[in-house]
């Protein structure tokens, strides 16, 4: 919390991401929790151990209005021949069903979309005309509270919500919704609006009953280099992520906007929807900019979280993966600045961790440690 408010901290923090040690379960023997395989324990006690634990949390809302629209929809799950887990969603939207088909395989912890939900612009205008309740009901603060009082005060909460672009690109296929983005603004604003109409006034109402906390926002990487010109990123992002922004500093909360990839020519876009942190800053080649240019030109405004590739701990021999910990260190955390949280860009996922990964998440807390002793 001192770096999140610009304050004086012992030592650098250190976030190993989605990583948080609360919600990864060794003992589950769900066949699809990928952390049940013995490889995964020394990292998570790692994570427990030495960390600032940044649990991500969703908050849910009760009491509400039926959706009309769920009177439309139909879900169907199975176990394919593989052992994967498949889910058909089905909506019908005057005169057309639309589908969605996604996959998530007992060895890799993510869900894949095989079908999207939206095709085309006929798709899309079906969509609209869905019925929509108005907003209703209450947050459900419970999962946040009970989360906060696991964690004690090795870590933070931090409130995890898409923005209305990221709810609308991941239902096109990439391709599809790039060729939307740029030839039909008028469809993309109307859709925008209509998710925002309905997200606005949650966020606003959980910012209220939960103050102060950190929220992440996600999703303006769909508006980013190579996918859409910076313009458009103005138009997508900036303009419809503000209000939120806004929403979470009226109740003392810190809103950190989450996008991977090229950041150079959309930082002043960034910066624009008044953010107070922006992860995770990969460098280059899967970025396209240093952390050093990042820190001088928006580090009083933000608080830097990154700067570590996950292919790098999963790959880099341990003594050069140190050389790319201590270059995040002296880019981030030395000089003028807000704050800075040395981060992975995401975690691994797959079933059975490697040994050199364990090594160079072990040698990420080491090195802040010895970077801190040598002043």
């Amino acid at each position: 919390m001192k770096t999140l408010k610009g304050e004086p901290v012992d030592r650098p923090a250190v976030c190993f991401y989605e990583l948080n040690g609360l919600d990864e379960d060794p003992d589950d023997p769900d066949p699809f929790n990928i952390y049940s395989h013995p490889s995964w324990r020394p990292l998570i006690e790692l994570t427990r151990e030495r960390t600032d634990r940044v649990v991500m949390r969703a908050v849910p809302f009760v009491d509400t209005l039926p959706d009309p629209a769920e009177e439309l929809t139909t879900r169907r799950q199975w176990i394919d021949s593989n052992g994967s887990r498949m889910c058909r969603t089905s909506i019908r939207a005057g005169g057309r069903t639309l589908t969605r088909l996604d996959r998530t395989d007992p060895d890799v912890r993510t869900v894949w979309t095989v079908e999207h939900l939206l095709k085309d612009e006929d798709d899309l205008e079906a969509w609209l005309a869905l019925p929509r309740a108005p907003f209703s009901g209450r947050p459900d603060v419970g999962g946040v509270l009970a989360a906060e009082r696991l964690i004690g005060d090795t870590g933070i909460v931090m409130i995890d919500v898409s923005d209305p672009l990221c709810e609308l690109a991941e239902k096109f296929e990439m391709g599809q919704y790039t060729v939307l983005g740029l030839t039909r603004p008028d469809l993309m604003h109307r859709a925008l609006e209509k998710i925002a109409e309905v997200r606005m006034p949650r966020i606003e109402a959980a910012s209220e009953a939960l103050p102060g906390r950190l929220w992440r926002i996600y999703g303006p990487e769909y508006a980013s280099p190579p996918y859409l010109p910076p313009r458009l990123f103005a138009e997508y992002v900036t303009r419809y992520d503000a209000p939120m922004v806004r929403a979470i500093h009226k109740h003392g909360g810190f809103a950190r906007i989450h996008s991977h990839g090229r950041l150079r020519d959309i930082l002043d876009h960034v910066a624009a929807t008044g953010c107070d942190a922006l992860d995770p800053i990969e460098p280059p080649p899967q970025g396209d900019v240093e952390l050093s240019y990042v820190r001088e030109r928006y580090g009083r405004q933000m608080v830097l979280f990154g700067n570590l590739e996950i292919a790098d701990i999963e790959n880099l021999p341990t003594g050069q993966f140190v050389g790319k910990v201590r270059q995040a260190l002296d880019e981030g955390a030395a000089g003028q600045g807000r704050g800075f949280v040395l981060m992975p860009s995401a975690c691994p996922y797959g079933r059975e961790l490697g040994g050199l990964s364990v090594r160079n998440y072990e040698a990420m807390i080491q090195t802040v440690d010895q970077w801190n002793a040598a002043g």
